[in-house]
């Protein structure tokens, strides 16, 4: 399988290490970034070679592109790579909003090439044992679920050009972070139906969007839940999500699965890792973006749909947006139905 990169920022350093483990399966044939110094620099730190275009990438024989730029400089990419046949593996968000990321998504389907989304705490030891454990039904019925992302970000972070504003990032704490555990919370218990919100920004940050966001939620099934997400939590804690069931009560908390039967047996799977929810953003391994990356080049070759599409990941796209929505209008949101 060749492969490509495009996009070398900070949010590049997992997918990287994660390549360099994968050498062995994964030919990376180039590196393209904007910044000719950045693409020369990590060119001689990799030893790969560098792209000195966009077009030059998609004339290349990769079979799949690598897409982590921010999420507003995505659209020509999208476009040209799409054009070009290749299959596109893309940071999270999709895009800035609920339009522009639904848009980004009919684009691929209409040149008819695959569109993966890279959620990859999806493909945590703990995360894995809890989808398995849900797909049997031995957790019995979702009750009520609640996620808690109490993390930490410095004022440094923000003070990047363009971090945290609706220009680049579309949002703060809800699209660039909580987006992770939302996604995971969607993929165990089901569409939300309907989200009474408050979002906003504490004293700790000078920043355009929120850094802190609550939400009350009633999904599909009748079962209610939970969100508080914030990045002013200092000095940073790992994420928690926890789904009450009609069986077992489970908390999944940085990696680690811990299920409480109501039997009073109980049982643990996976380990704590880094999460990134201090003040170094990228203090996590880099084994989950290597199953991911593993993952989606065999479906490629296989000629099967990604484990999260871009459509699949318009689902924590909606949610968002309803949560913002409600914010806004200090009411009651419904969450668009898919199409």
């Amino acid at each position: 399988m060749k492969l490509a990169v495009i996009g070398l920022g900070m949010a590049s350093k997992p997918h990287l290490a994660a390549l360099k483990l994968l050498a062995d399966q994964i030919e990376v044939v180039g590196l393209y970034s904007r910044s000719e110094s950045r693409r020369a620099a990590m060119a001689a730190e990799t030893g790969w070679p560098a792209f000195d275009s966009l077009q030059a990438v998609a004339n290349s024989d990769a079979q799949v592109v690598i897409v982590i730029t921010p999420p507003n400089a995505r659209a020509e990419l999208v476009q040209t790579l799409g054009a070009a046949g290749k299959a596109i593996l893309m940071e999270k968000p999709v895009e800035r909003d609920l339009a522009r990321a639904k848009a980004l998504v009919e684009t691929c389907e209409g040149f008819g090439v695959p569109l993966g989304i890279v959620l990859q705490h999806r493909y945590r030891a703990g995360a894995e044992a809890l989808a398995d454990l849900m797909a049997s039904g031995r957790a019995g019925k979702v009750l009520m679920a609640r996620v808690s992302l109490p993390w930490w970000r410095d004022q440094g972070y923000y003070d990047t050009p363009g971090r945290g504003t609706l220009d680049m990032d579309g949002g703060g704490v809800l699209i660039t972070q909580a987006i992770h555990v939302l996604d995971l919370m969607l993929s165990l218990a089901g569409p939300v139906a309907e989200v009474m919100a408050l979002t906003g920004k504490t004293p700790l940050h000078q920043m355009e969007t929120e850094d802190f966001a609550a939400a009350g939620l009633r999904f599909e099934n009748g079962a209610v839940g939970s969100v508080v997400a914030t990045t002013a939590a200092y000095p940073g804690g790992a994420e928690t999500l926890e789904l009450e069931c009609t069986h077992v009560a489970l908390k999944l908390e940085a990696g680690a699965l811990t299920l409480h039967w109501r039997n009073g047996q109980t049982e643990t799977v996976g380990e704590v890792t880094g999460t990134g929810g201090g003040g170094d953003p990228m203090d996590f391994p880099c084994d989950w973006h290597r199953d991911l990356i593993t993952d989606f080049a065999a479906r490629v070759q296989a000629g099967q749909a990604p484990r999260v599409s871009g459509r699949d990941a318009l689902r924590v796209h909606r949610l968002i947006d309803a949560i913002e929505r409600s914010a806004r209008t200090r009411a009651i949101a419904q969450v668009e139905a898919e199409a």
